[in-house]
């Protein structure tokens, strides 16, 4: 389950930090959505490997947003909820949720549960290995590919070049500053920031010219932003 992309859909920003911090801690990747249709564009997006959902969300709250993402699949979505009622945890379980925690809860718990639902699921990362939309990274053999049907095509990348798509892929869809990746993906201090435009354009060359456009988006003024191919 190394690397594994929970998605929590919590309105409440201290619980979602704090679910945040304690899943990041464990080695899973995350991403935050505050409201209902936001999560649900944002599954459809990343395919997460699991979701924590809760039930009193904005704009369409966790009962419609589980009624929705089983319509698409079998995702594990564990429900999050304040309701301790048995009507309740009988409606989740009836919509298809894998489990029901009921807040206030421990978070140490959560990620017990988290565990428990993926493996149930037969959810099985292999170890070090990052995957978004077509592009996966091995972060112990320094290899990275865009996938196809039938294949897999490797990408030469430089070092730099590799790490700068590591650190990226490790949170999909958040936008990092040219000076957050140049003290995370070029160590020594003395890089400047715009080495890292040369290094992400060659990156983002190389992984066109293996049939990926657009995955690497510029945020003017602020950085750049990975998403899905």
């Amino acid at each position: 389950m190394t690397n594994a992309l929970i998605l929590i859909a919590e309105d409440e920003p201290e619980i979602a930090e704090i679910l945040d911090a304690y899943l990041t801690r464990e080695g899973f990747r995350t991403y935050q959505t505050a409201d209902g249709q936001t999560a649900i564009d944002v599954h459809a997006i990343l395919k997460p490997d699991l979701v924590l959902l809760d039930v009193r969300m904005p704009v369409r709250d966790g009962w419609d947003v589980l009624g929705e993402l089983r319509r698409r699949g079998s995702t594990p979505i564990i429900m999050l909820t304040a309701l301790d009622q048995d009507i309740d945890r009988l409606q989740g379980l009836r919509l298809g949720a894998d489990d029901y925690i009921i807040k206030p809860f421990n978070p140490v718990e959560v990620v017990a549960r988290v565990r428990a639902v993926l493996r149930r699921a037969g959810v099985a990362h292999e170890s070090g290995v990052i995957r978004v939309g077509r592009v996966e990274i091995d972060l112990q053999s320094y290899q990275a590919g865009v996938r196809s049907a039938t294949s897999v095509k490797a990408l030469s990348l430089t070092l730099t070049e590799f790490r700068i798509l590591a650190h990226m892929m490790k949170s999909p869809m958040r936008v990092f500053s040219r000076s957050e990746l140049v003290d995370a993906c070029l160590p020594g201090g003395n890089a400047l920031e715009r080495t890292v435009d040369s290094h992400v354009s060659n990156l983002r060359k190389k992984l066109e010219q293996a049939g990926v456009s657009d995955i690497i988006t510029v945020v003017r003024g602020v950085g750049y932003l990975l998403g899905s191919s």
